[in-house]
């Protein structure tokens, strides 16, 4: 049973080291396991189904995880530009992210409410590792605003809820120790924080373990999609596998 409890990176007051660190340990984590790789042939249909020719990335955090998608689809050979967004945008980050890949990501100058986009705002959306922050009725918001405005969307969870997910995010403290000066951008505090006085390791872990919790399941995700229901719109909810892992998805096209 999905149960919703409190994480640090959803709070207005986390400060950017312990976000970045956050952001940086799934981004480090999700390219070692190549959860993306199922992913982009999905985004791929999505676009040709609908005629959107960019994505809208909503909730996107560090950007990392749409970034491995921009250039995915770029070496696929069908390339479209992805709008990066956030309501609590790390500006400097984003920035300084698609300047190292101009023509694959930009971003989106304003905070940017995933319930509330705004209809004329063009793109297939996306959501990466991100749905689960959101309650039942906040996330059926999300559904609905993007059916209504006739856009398609992918919402992607790289985490489900079990027993081998679960061991991973008890380990994660000691896999933040090892992976730590690869964060990027690397910062003096989250080192100090890291090894010296263990705050990120056990912030990383608490977060992780709620995430586990809340998640939505194949099941749950189809039912929120249900009470969506758009003249001409349509769901699709499941998982991909990649090896050990599943990815769980929700996608919804104007047919």
């Amino acid at each position: 049973m999905r149960l919703s409890l409190f994480e640090f990176e959803d709070q207005p007051w986390c400060p950017p080291v312990l976000r970045n660190a956050i952001t940086g340990y799934l981004r480090i984590v999700v390219a070692m396991t190549r959860q993306v790789r199922p992913v982009v042939p999905a985004l791929v249909e999505l676009l040709r189904r609908s005629g959107e020719t960019s994505i809208l990335d909503l909730c996107s955090g560090s950007g990392s995880i749409a970034c491995e998608v921009g250039q995915s689809l770029a070496l696929r050979g069908a390339p479209a530009p992805i709008t990066l967004s956030d309501l609590f945008p790390d500006e400097a980050r984003l920035e300084r992210l698609a300047s190292e890949l101009p023509g694959v990501l930009r971003v989106h100058p304003a905070p940017l409410d995933a319930t509330r986009v705004p209809p004329a705002m063009p793109g297939l959306r996306t959501m990466f590792n991100a749905f689960h922050h959101f309650d039942p009725p906040a996330a059926r918001e999300i559904l609905r605003d993007a059916a209504t405005a006739g856009r398609p969307i992918a919402i992607v969870e790289f985490v489900e809820r079990t027993p081998l997910t679960l061991l991973g995010v008890l380990v994660t403290p000691l896999l933040m120790l090892v992976v730590a000066p690869w964060l990027r951008p690397l910062r003096w505090q989250a080192l100090l924080l890291t090894y010296v006085i263990p705050i990120v390791p056990l912030v990383v872990f608490w977060d992780g373990l709620v995430s586990w919790l809340r998640v939505y399941s194949v099941r749950e995700l189809g039912a929120l999609a249900s009470e969506v229901v758009v003249p001409g719109y349509s769901w699709s909810a499941g998982r991909w596998r990649v090896g050990p892992v599943r990815v769980t998805y929700l996608l919804g096209y104007p047919a």
